[in-house]
């Protein structure tokens, strides 16, 4: 009862005018920066920190604003995944899977107004799940340490081999390179240079909005390079803009799995919305098995990843409010904009400031129904850009892109890193490799590293702290199932080919 009386408190806060007002302006804010490839969530709240202070908003309107440009962020960085297979942040890799596939096919405003259902359906699970769960699910996270953190990311990378199909060596491959390319730059520990070529631009490693547009917004306008002439449109859009209740159906039970799988993982310091994703993608692709077209269209596929990143972006608020620790890179922003108000986030933070934790908690719901009714009409103005000839797509995707990538360190080697990278990317696509593992196996593994050698720094470099606890052992179980599927695949393959011979 006391919940409810202090979520009718928040909403209290939330439902003023001018909180209203701060909240529809956050929306917009961030639909805008999460369109624009490279930005994403963590930039927009940034910028909008030292505005917000400079403008005197009080603490619970201010966290309400940062909380909307997060949420806003996320709904518009699938914008350029679907309809440019250009992903506006890390956590709509698996975003474009799917959702360009059924831009290809006609379906772009089907795509995006499903994909905004799902969103919506995920952040609103996870936030009735703040409201039910928050205190007991922060304390559980707590148990994941930095052995059960490095085995997770390990479990994650070797389930990248279930997003291949009959790809998976390829896949594993990909994954590698990922890998390798995180290991660029100074070492953290032992400030030695790690495969920089004596390049002082290397020494802080290869930047994320670098290898993001060159994997994947150079190699796509290599590709449409190959079809362009005059008068051709690259997609077409059909005059359908929303999804039918048939399609809302065939993922209801998609949205309700990866809503709680999503709220899960967010709740989980430093998991995030990319690993959210990749998981929820998974883990629907293997559930769906030969039933699936998964990575050709498949609204399941679409609507997976969506929903658990809508989930795991209010999760992510869960260990920031009832720990102090950010559970994203996005939190970890807005615990900074918290300490600029004198307020440290943690348990007493709820018993101290109720207005300002349920107000936020209260506007969550607020934010996500505004930006289901401002995307919803605003899909056949985003369908436009489908309109638009390859011959004057291109450059305008070069440009947005140049931009993007100069405007983080302000050189031109990042600009030459980008063509470099997105050359390697037009060529692995020729190729038949799946770009997806190398952007996953670039974002795990620094946090791979990081975990791993504060697991052996705690046990004096004894490697049995991996296995040592029960989760540690549980996620070592999934590893070994994950490794020994394509195996099985290749063996039921097999063994149906020789039973084919038979009948014959």
């Amino acid at each position: 009862m006391d919940t409810l009386s202090y979520l009718g408190q928040g909403f209290g806060v939330a439902l003023s005018p001018y909180n209203l007002v701060t909240a529809l302006t956050g929306t917009l804010i961030g639909t805008v920066v999460g369109l624009l490839p490279g930005l994403g969530p963590i930039n927009g709240v940034a910028l909008l920190i030292p505005i917000a202070f400079a403008l005197g908003l009080p603490p619970e309107s201010a966290l309400i604003l940062l909380a909307a440009v997060y949420l806003g962020c996320e709904y518009g960085g699938r914008i350029s995944s679907i309809l440019l297979n250009i992903p506006g942040e890390a956590s709509t890799v698996m975003t474009t899977l799917d959702g360009y596939p059924m831009a290809r096919q006609g379906l772009a405003g089907v795509a995006l107004s499903l994909s905004a259902w799902s969103s919506f359906i995920g952040a609103l699970i996870a936030t009735c799940g703040m409201v039910l769960f928050a205190p007991l699910l922060a304390k559980w996270a707590i148990a994941f340490g930095p052995a059960e953190y490095f085995v997770l990311m390990v479990f994650a990378i070797v389930a990248l081999g279930g997003m291949a199909g009959d790809k998976p060596l390829k896949t594993f491959i990909a994954a590698l390179i990922g890998l390798f390319l995180s290991a660029v730059g100074i070492d953290a520990n032992s400030g030695v240079y790690r495969f920089t070529g004596d390049s002082v631009h290397l020494a802080d490693g290869i930047q994320f909005v670098v290898l993001v547009l060159g994997l994947f917004s150079i190699s796509e306008i290599l590709l449409l390079l190959e079809k362009t002439h005059h008068g051709h449109i690259a997609v077409k859009a059909t005059g359908r803009m929303l999804f039918n209740f048939k399609e809302a159906a065939s993922v209801f039970f998609v949205n309700i799995r990866c809503g709680l799988l999503g709220f899960f993982m967010g709740v989980l310091p430093g998991a995030g919305a990319t690993l959210a994703s990749a998981v929820a993608y998974m883990t629907e692709k293997r559930m769906a098995g030969d039933k699936g077209t998964f990575g050709k269209g498949d609204a399941r596929g679409l609507a997976a990843p969506e929903t658990a990143i809508g989930a795991s972006c209010c999760g992510a608020l869960v260990p920031m409010l009832t720990l102090g620790v950010p559970g994203s890179g996005t939190t970890a922003v807005m615990i900074g904009a918290l300490t600029l108000y004198n307020i440290t986030p943690g348990p007493l933070l709820f018993e101290q400031q109720p207005d300002i934790v349920w107000g936020l908690i209260a506007s969550l719901f607020i934010a996500n129904i505004m930006l289901v009714i401002l995307n919803i009409p605003m899909i056949r103005i985003f369908t436009r850009i489908l309109a638009v000839p390859n011959w004057a797509l291109v450059p305008v995707i070069a440009i947005i892109t140049a931009i993007g990538v100069y405007a983080v360190h302000a050189t031109t080697f990042d600009l030459f890193l980008m063509v470099g990278i997105g050359i390697m990317g037009y060529i692995l696509r020729k190729l038949d490799f799946p770009l997806s593992p190398i952007l996953l196996g670039f974002i795990l593994g620094g946090l791979m590293e990081q975990n791993l050698r504060r697991a052996l720094s705690i046990s004096n470099g004894e490697l049995g702290i991996l296995w040592s606890s029960p989760i540690s052992m549980g996620v070592w179980v999934l590893v070994v199932c994950m490794l020994s599927l394509p195996l099985l695949r290749i063996w039921r393959k097999r063994a149906q080919q020789r039973r084919a011979v038979a009948d014959a």
